[in-house]
C-alpha cells in the first residue's frame, strides 16, 4: 500500500550543533500536520510529533532515540513560525534556487511520481551530497522523495529545550534520521513523499 504526503520540509543547522528538519504536510493520510526531527549536538535523535498516529507512522519510517508527543504548529509562507513546547523557530525563506527553477519546469504528474524519483536518484546523489530520492529506512518500507521546488533559508533564530540555537549554519554532520538527508545548505524543499507500507 502506497501513502502520499504533500508538503514541504525545512532543514537547518546551527552554531549550537543542533540540527532540525521540520515537516509541514498539507495533505496526507494522517490529515494536515507538522512534525520536527531534531538531532542534538551529541547526535541524539528526537522526534517531535503532534499526536500518537503521527508519532507511530514517522517512528516506523525513520530512526530516533526518543519520541515526544506535543502540540506543534507551523504558520506563515515566506516566514515560518514553528512552535511547540520544546522547539521555537523563526525561519525566513530566501530566493528560489536554480534547482527550484528546474524542478518547477517538470510537469507535476511526472515530477511527483515514484518512477521519476527512480530516474533522478543517481543525479541527486552527485549534485547534493547525502540526498536520495528513493530508498528505505528499514521496517520493510520503501520511500520516494519527489521535490517540486527549492528555496534557500535566509535566516533562522530560535531555541530548543529552552536553549538558544545560535546562528544559522549548514546541516552538518548529517542527522541520520533515515536513508536520505536534507541538503547541507539550509533550505526549504517542497515535495511529494510516497511511502510504501507492507500489506
Amino acid at each position: 500500500m502506497r501513502q502520499r504526503f504533500e508538503g514541504a520540509i525545512a532543514g537547518i543547522g546551527s552554531t549550537s550543533g543542533v540540527r532540525v528538519v521540520v515537516g509541514r504536510w498539507d495533505r496526507s493520510p494522517l490529515g494536515s500536520f507538522a512534525d520536527a526531527m531534531v538531532a542534538e549536538a551529541d547526535g541524539r535523535r528526537v522526534l517531535l510529533a503532534p499526536n500518537q498516529d503521527v508519532a507511530d507512522f514517522v517512528a516506523a519510517t525513520y530512526s530516533f532515540d526518543e519520541v515526544r508527543i506535543e502540540p506543534l504548529t507551523v504558520e506563515g509562507v515566506t516566514r515560518w513560525l514553528v512552535r511547540s513546547p520544546s522547539l521555537r523557530l523563526d525561519l525566513e525563506l530566501g530566493h528560489r534556487t536554480t534547482l527550484g527553477r528546474l524542478l518547477r519546469a517538470v510537469p507535476e504528474a511526472v515530477g511527483t511520481s515514484p518512477a521519476w524519483c527512480t530516474v533522478t536518484d543517481p543525479v541527486a546523489r552527485v549534485v547534493m551530497r547525502g540526498v536520495r530520492t528513493r530508498g528505505s529506512a528499514g521496517n520493510g518500507r520503501r520511500e520516494w522523495y519527489a521535490a517540486t521546488d527549492h528555496h534557500v533559508l535566509r535566516a533562522a533564530t530560535g531555541s530548543y529545550a529552552g536553549v538558544d540555537l545560535g546562528a544559522l549554519r549548514p546541516v552538518r554532520p548529517e542527522p541520520g534520521f533515515g536513508f536520505s538527508s536534507t541538503p547541507a545548505r539550509p533550505s526549504v524543499t517542497s515535495l511529494v513523499t510516497t511511502v510504501e507500507v507492507p500489506g
